[in-house]
């Protein structure tokens, strides 16, 4: 890779401001000044230094973050926070984006990358991937309830949704529950519990396939995938 394309692509500037770091000799690939701008480089074995610190490149990056609520899934927008506000800079520059999407008040797992191909394989409707939730349901949720959930229930556009695998945690006249599903249709899990006559007044996601949310994130924090989980997700299929 070109050492300019390499630093552009980090967000050190454009490529005529990269062009002018290697004219004042802010570049050092292996301790040695580099002034092309067409000079090459392997990211993975060559040590470069930008003004005396060491440059990092990594190809693809994968957050997790507990959403919080009032901030939108999205990579932009012109009106509300997005998750992507929430980043470091030094994050933004890879250019990730959210992987599906999560209601603009629910909290929870939200896995963001700039890494197309994984989130192309999570997301598609083919493969089934299970997204569990945790909610808190105004009224109470009953095992009528957990046998329709089981068998598809009828949204209010007429969709007759997939199974869904509804566990009650604690029932009363406000019920706790756990609830996976394998699809991801807009709002699908108040709209279930509408379907049964029910409303859900809080709702987060825990999982998404093999990965669970790490309960030592607080709302609006996020952390970078451990190797394991990446290769977990990667290695993923669904059973």
């Amino acid at each position: 890779m070109r050492i300019d394309k390499l630093l552009a692509n980090l967000g050190y500037g454009s490529r005529k401001e990269v062009k002018k770091l290697l004219k004042d000799g802010a570049v050092t690939i292996n301790d040695v000044v580099v002034k092309d701008a067409k000079e090459h480089v392997d990211p993975d074995k060559d040590r470069v230094t930008l003004n005396g610190d060491t440059i990092e490149y990594k190809e693809f990056i994968y957050l997790m973050m507990n959403k919080p609520p009032g901030v939108l899934s999205a990579t932009e927008d012109h009106t509300g926070e997005t998750v992507i506000d929430l980043l470091e800079m030094d994050d933004q520059v890879y250019e990730p984006f959210p992987v599906g999407r999560l209601d603009k008040d629910t909290e929870g797992l939200l896995l963001i990358t700039n890494d197309g191909k994984l989130a192309h394989r999570l997301l598609s409707p083919k493969k089934h991937v299970p997204k569990t939730y945790f909610a808190v349901i105004d009224g109470e949720v009953t095992e009528e309830d957990v046998s329709a959930f089981q068998n598809g229930v009828t949204l209010d556009d007429g969709y007759e949704t997939k199974p869904g695998k509804l566990t009650i945690l604690k029932s009363g006249i406000r019920s706790d529950i756990e609830l996976t599903i394998t699809e991801g249709k807009f709002h699908q899990v108040k709209r279930m519990f509408e379907a049964v006559g029910k409303r859900v007044v809080y709702l987060q996601r825990i999982s998404m396939g093999p990965l669970v949310l790490d309960e030592t994130l607080e709302l609006g924090e996020y952390r970078e995938l451990t190797g394991e989980e990446v290769d977990l997700l990667r290695d993923f299929q669904v059973k």
